[in-house]
């Protein structure tokens, strides 16, 4: 076991050998999340489940993950990070073994379980640790070269994703996690050491833990469940918002009142950190619920399959991976705001160019605005991020990280639920506006029917059908042309609260950096 003590510093080798561990295992993380989503039609034929049934693959995975977040710092103190970074890789590795042999639905929820507490503590332990061994001037590199891990599952999962299953089956989406997990468990036990600034908990806030269990478990099925379950007509969705409520504000009060909380609550106590956390829920909110009418787009209203509408993804994250390390460079030698509000600029460019969307749009149209988006990405989480916690000692580094992540996460579910129910409330509007104009009466349209029915009768159909056929193709494109509109609404939506999040950019301080880092880092309000 390596020890390390507060004076001893570590060599550039060592620093980046860390860093390659921590990036398998989020990569490995981060894959499996958007990689599932693609294989679920699969796994619901393999293992005879509804629809709604399958769904709850995600669901499991998403409320365990969400529950176990906060709790991240308290559990790396209890363990030690080591050990802690050594439990959760194997957690993750293991769980993703037995979903893949998973031979009906109940274990396979089971495995997803375990798996969302495996995965959780990966990406605020990573960021800690990163951020606990790099000096300050190299911090925004490292954050950047990490980054590029953490938005590689996105981009390349739905693609990779598409083609397993196409292609072997969708049990191989979670075996690629062996040796992935392997390789991270041996590296993890070779270089990642334990914090000399974490202190061991000398008892455990049970009540604390229950109330924090059940109001972030309960607050992210109400997330994850809110659309199938039409919102607030369902008693269920009912109740867990009232259980996650209850359980929050009592979880908030034990946790400021407790003599060793589970949560250190005084994090936010730090401006930096308290706006910069706010801001990346809303880029959370902004960056999931995009990614995700951008994949429905291809597929649902272009026809695109899982593998190409990958690649309409795929600029993205070559637009991500050169505003990474560009942001990393000039993060520590310019004002972090700059960077920052650069990076709304671009996401609100890249969103409104999708405003303008049509049925006849080529793959460059849809290519262009996720390659702007992606040149947005590194602009905003490299300098948000250093700028959130280069003002708080380091003994609280891990705490912070946990709560980072947590409201990234959950401004991501929230997002994506609001812009499937918004999309479905805009797409009835639309349905309803555009039908109402049309008439039978109106010459361009009797043309366009008279055109349709002529085709039809050309194809061997009578004049009864053929007039069928025709109503129903009329109807047919108003539907696909308020699905339309409704995608544009969204991403205008998209552009306006990206722009608006330009006005909190100053409210943070910015925060200098030197090559050699003493008492900490001085920022200027």
């Amino acid at each position: 076991m390596i020890e390390e003590s507060p004076g001893v510093e570590l060599s550039a080798f060592r620093r980046w050998a860390i860093t390659g561990c921590v990036m398998l295992v989020t990569v490995m993380q981060v894959l499996d999340t958007s990689v599932t989503n693609v294989a679920l039609p699969h796994m619901q034929g393999a293992l005879s489940a509804s629809v709604e049934e399958v769904t709850w693959v995600l669901t499991s995975y998403l409320a365990s993950n969400a529950i176990v977040i906060p709790a991240t710092a308290w559990l790396t103190g209890f363990l030690g990070r080591r050990r802690f970074f050594l439990v959760v890789t194997v957690l993750f590795t293991g769980s993703s073994l037995l979903s893949g042999l998973a031979p009906n639905l109940t274990l396979l929820l089971v495995a997803r379980v375990l798996q969302g507490f495996g995965a959780g503590p990966i990406v605020p332990l990573s960021q800690a640790l990163l951020w606990e061994i790099f000096p300050a001037h190299e911090r925004g590199m490292a954050m950047a070269v990490w980054g590029i891990g953490v938005m590689f599952g996105p981009i390349v999962g739905p693609t990779l994703g598409g083609w397993i299953v196409d292609n072997w089956s969708w049990r191989w989406i979670f075996y690629i996690n062996l040796p992935i997990g392997a390789l991270a468990f041996v590296l993890g036990g070779l270089f990642v050491f334990d914090s000399p600034q974490q202190q061991r908990p000398r008892r455990i806030d049970w009540a604390g833990l229950v109330f924090m269990v059940l109001g972030f478990g309960a607050a992210q099925l109400v997330l994850d469940r809110g659309e199938q379950e039409d919102w607030f007509a369902s008693n269920l969705i009912w109740m867990l918002t009232i259980l996650a409520g209850l359980a929050l504000v009592a979880f908030f009060i034990r946790e400021l009142l407790a003599e060793e909380p589970i949560v250190d609550l005084t994090v936010f106590l730090d401006r930096n950190f308290a706006i910069g956390t706010a801001m990346m829920a809303v880029v959370g909110l902004g960056l999931f619920s995009s990614m995700l009418l951008f994949a429905l787009y291809a597929q649902k209203i272009m026809g695109y399959d899982a593998w190409t509408a990958g690649f309409v993804l795929a600029p993205g994250g070559v637009g991500n991976l050169l505003s990474l390390i560009v942001a990393g460079r000039l993060v520590a030698r310019i004002d972090q705001r700059l960077l920052l509000a650069f990076g709304c600029l671009f996401n609100a460019a890249g969103t409104y160019m999708m405003s303008d969307l049509s049925l006849g749009v080529d793959y460059w149209t849809l290519a262009m605005p996720r390659f702007v988006q992606g040149l947005g990405i590194g602009f905003l989480f490299v300098p948000l991020t250093v700028m959130a916690l280069a003002t708080m000692p380091r003994e609280k580094v891990a705490n912070g990280t946990s709560f980072f992540n947590l409201v990234r996460n959950l401004g991501g579910s929230f997002g994506v639920a609001i812009a499937a129910t918004v999309l479905a409330r805009r797409s009835q509007y639309h349905q309803s506006t555009l039908v109402g104009h049309i008439n039978v009466w109106d010459p361009e349209t009797a043309s366009r029917l008279r055109a349709l029915r002529r085709y039809f009768e050309s194809r061997g159909a009578d004049a009864f059908t053929a007039e069928r056929q025709a109503l129903a193709t009329v109807y047919r494109g108003t539907v696909e042309q308020a699905h339309v509109l409704a995608y544009a609404d969204e991403f205008w939506l998209l552009a306006m609260m990206f722009a608006l999040l330009v006005f909190a950019v100053p409210l943070m301080r910015r925060v200098h950096t030197g090559p050699i880092e003493k008492e900490g880092v001085i920022v200027e309000g």
